[in-house]
């Protein structure tokens, strides 16, 4: 089986031979391709096509080749979208040849989103190798544990030797510090033979401060009339925006079609700058779902700080009209509150009465929801989100952001008492949210993620103080001696104390916290995720002094679904206080317990701090 994904954009290798070489840029008279034979570059003339493209067709070129774009002042320029860059962003790109890879995964179309336990995994840091070589070796301990689908943080080419991914340039090339296209993959047909899904995370507000060189030959790609953090925008609405849609249009689909990738997490579509219709968001779904989401399931996962529901709406097949799902970040800063009693930046619309937050999150989905923000200056923040079905949040306790964006990379499970952590991770993971771990959660892993990169000197210089002086209007770094002691994001050490302790595991703390996790992914997958396909109808929940109770209805599995289920009711009631709490038994009978025996059960049900219990109470008549 062989895959690619046709586009107008970069170097396509011909069926009968040679390759054809495609550029956009308007503003430049005359582009000059140079191709590498041997230890030599031959320059050879583009030809100006119409709507600003330049393009060429070499009969001699094969796949291998080393090219590059030259400008009339001289510069020169890798592909935009270059298939691979081996030798980083300000180097030549390589002619890549889709078709030389004999896929082995013919018959995978998939899974439901309702089946989804995601793991969210940064590729440098999750093995000690930090390649997708490596990453792939792991994926079957993945699968055992309950995971259904692997969310790799970005991979397009950065500058660098290591970076999050967010300051991407080349987006359709893999950064080769990783692998070659062929491991990429390779790692998810692996994963596809373990059922499990891969997506991956993509970034389209912005393009990564070092190696864009768009700004220099093609400002068309830009709108200046919107300012973001990161410059002008790109140009989603302006002049001449046709052709960069495209652009990201086809990015989108070239990861599902010619990678195989299961869908896409777009990150900070917040901070996407576009006044047309459809909005590029809504343009990038629709592509992927008339495209291959006709054959096989394909899912959009957004991260978008307005909480804008409109984007999360189903039609009334039960289907998704643009994207499946949006990161839920009110449920992670209200247990953030809950578990650590922080309340400093955004967690200060959370601090009060955090367990109450907590549970309409579980309930509903969004805490706000159309509300003024308190940190927002009272801006109204969120759009009703309580018609959406459940599995349109994915929750989680911890990320790359919230975890990474501290001062010292510290983890929910080295903040937080272990006991209450683990109980709301329990509460997330049986929820009828999607529920995500990041990498190393499985088995409350103590080793920091801390921010990192690898920019030139002068650029290196300006993040590394920018850091530092960010964090000054915090009490614990206001002095400049401890400023000094925040990890230098450029520093290799920052990289290596980021890297996951694999030996963690063995220890009796991360061992037990590994056993749990297991078990309630092993509930979630038995017992509740049969049900989960046909949707919740109804929710409750209540505090009682440090407890939370929540109930979700739930109706029968839908059509197709691979098990037959009753409509039930899901009982859950967790303690987060620091004693016993005796409370009334959930009915129903019990499929889950955390920190003590079902066995004591009597007329009052006893929970400890840390203490979960779920029930399944069958309703036939609905």
């Amino acid at each position: 089986m062989k895959r690619v994904h046709a586009m107008p954009f970069g170097a396509t290798v011909l069926e009968d031979g040679g390759v054809r070489f495609r550029l956009w840029a308007p503003s430049v008279a005359q582009v000059a391709l140079e191709l590498r034979r041997g230890d030599t570059w031959q320059q050879h003339a583009m030809q100006r096509a119409d709507g600003g493209w330049h393009e060429t067709t070499l009969r001699h070129a094969m796949a291998g080749d080393r090219y590059r774009y030259r400008m009339p002042d001289g510069l020169r320029v890798p592909d935009p979208a270059s298939r691979r860059n081996p030798d980083d962003v300000h180097g030549p790109s390589e002619v890549v040849d889709p078709l030389a890879h004999a896929w082995t995964d013919p018959t995978w179309t998939g899974r439901p989103w309702h089946e989804a336990v995601i793991y969210e995994l940064h590729l440098g840091t999750f093995t000690p190798e930090g390649t997708l070589a490596a990453a792939r070796a792991r994926l079957e301990e993945l699968a055992e544990i309950g995971i259904t689908a692997v969310e790799l943080m970005p991979i397009a080419d950065f500058p660098g030797r290591r970076n999050w991914g967010y300051d991407g340039v080349l987006p359709f090339a893999p950064d080769a510090c990783y692998g070659t296209p062929g491991e990429l993959k390779r790692f998810v047909e692996t994963a596809h033979d373990l059922g499990v899904m891969v997506l991956l995370d993509v970034v389209y507000n912005h393009f990564g401060p070092e190696g864009n060189y768009l700004h220099a030959y093609c400002p068309e790609f830009f709108n200046p009339a919107h300012h973001t953090p990161w410059g002008a925008a790109i140009n989603f609405d302006g002049p001449q925006a046709r052709t960069v849609r495209d652009f990201f249009v086809h990015n989108a689909l070239y990861w599902i079609e010619e990678y195989g990738f299961d869908g896409l997490r777009m990150d900070a579509v917040h901070a996407i700058r576009d006044d047309s219709t459809p909005a590029i968001v809504e343009e990038i779904c629709s592509a992927l779902q008339h495209g291959p989401g006709r054959l096989r399931q394909v899912h959009v996962v957004l991260e978008n700080d307005l909480n804008q529901s409109h984007r999360l709406e189903r039609d009334a097949a039960g289907l998704p009209v643009a994207a499946t799902a949006q990161w839920n970040d009110d449920l992670h800063h209200a247990a953030h509150v809950l578990l650590t009693g922080e309340a400093d930046g955004y967690y200060a619309d959370y601090a009060q009465r955090p367990l109450e937050q907590f549970g309409l999150a579980l309930a509903q989905g969004f805490v706000y929801c159309g509300q003024p923000s308190a940190f927002r200056a009272g801006e109204p923040r969120g759009e009703p989100c309580a018609h959406l079905p459940l599995g349109a949040f994915v929750s989680f306790l911890q990320t790359h952001d919230q975890v990474g964006n501290r001062a010292m990379g510290e983890r929910i499970d080295v903040l937080g008492d272990p006991a209450l952590v683990m109980a709301a991770r329990t509460c997330v993971l049986l929820s009828p949210h999607t529920p995500m771990l990041f990498m190393g959660e499985e088995y409350a892993a103590a080793t920091p993620f801390q921010y990192f990169c690898d920019f030139g000197p002068e650029l290196a210089a300006a993040v590394t103080a920018g850091r530092r002086s960010e964090f000054g209007r915090f009490a614990a770094f206001a002095d400049e001696a401890a400023r000094a002691r925040i990890p230098d994001p450029n520093a290799e050490a920052s990289f290596a104390a980021s890297r996951l302790d694999a030996g963690e595991r063995a220890q009796p703390g991360h061992a037990r916290a590994l056993a749990q996790t297991r078990e309630a992914l092993r509930v979630r997958r038995t017992e509740l995720a049969p049900r989960f396909g046909g949707g919740c109808r109804s929710h409750q929940w209540s505090c009682e002094g440090d407890a939370l109770r929540l109930v979700w209805q739930l109706d029968a599995a839908g059509e197709g679904e691979r098990e037959a289920a009753a409509p039930a009711l899901l009982h859950l009631v967790a303690n987060f206080g620091a004693a016993d709490a005796v409370l009334a038994w959930p009915p129903g009978r019990v499929i889950h317990c955390l920190g003590f025996e079902p066995s004591a059960a009597g007329t009052a049900l006893r929970l400890p701090p840390g203490g979960v219990c779920a029930t399944l109470q069958e309703t036939p008549d609905g």
